[in-house]
């Protein structure tokens, strides 16, 4: 075998390992790819007490409950399914019913999803990108309904 054809051999191995070690690093973050999931996702999926993951959507009206000195209790919607939020902390000053949220933490044992942190929009206009993308998804959407040109979320 000459040098070059141990090079060649080097190199094809070098390759050859390392496109196992990426496709086995995205088989492993397959369902962590997904930078949230709806509720309507989270019935289909079946997802577990104790997974960590994004919850999206928007915060449904007249769901908003003050029920400590810094707990929170609001549902997520994205107008087919929804989900019961608990959160302990400081909401975002832009927090209100009717807007767009996205949520991280678990579902507790009774069905309740314990977040750990809250993001909210950050202006009037503004929904987070996968959030918007569920609601075309779900058929609840419609385009250039705002004053800028921008779609909103329609109920139906």
């Amino acid at each position: 075998m000459t040098r070059k054809q141990r090079r060649a051999g080097f190199i094809a191995l070098g390759l050859g390992i390392l496109g196992i070690a990426v496709a086995l690093v995205l088989f492993a973050m397959r369902d962590n790819i997904v930078f949230f999931y709806s509720p309507t996702e989270i019935a289909e999926k079946g997802i577990g007490p104790g997974t960590r993951f994004r919850l999206g959507g928007l915060v449904e009206q007249g769901s908003v409950q003050h029920t400590g000195p810094a707990t929170i209790k609001f549902v997520v919607t994205d107008l087919q399914k929804t989900v019961t939020v608990s959160y302990t902390g400081l909401v975002p000053d832009l927090f209100r019913e009717g807007q767009g949220v996205v949520a991280e933490g678990t579902i507790g044992p009774d069905g309740v999803f314990v977040a750990d942190s809250v993001l909210a929009k950050h202006d009037e206009k503004y929904m987070p990108p996968e959030v918007a993308e569920a609601l075309k998804k779900s058929g609840r959407w419609e385009e250039g309904q705002m004053k800028d040109g921008a779609a909103k979320p329609v109920s139906r």
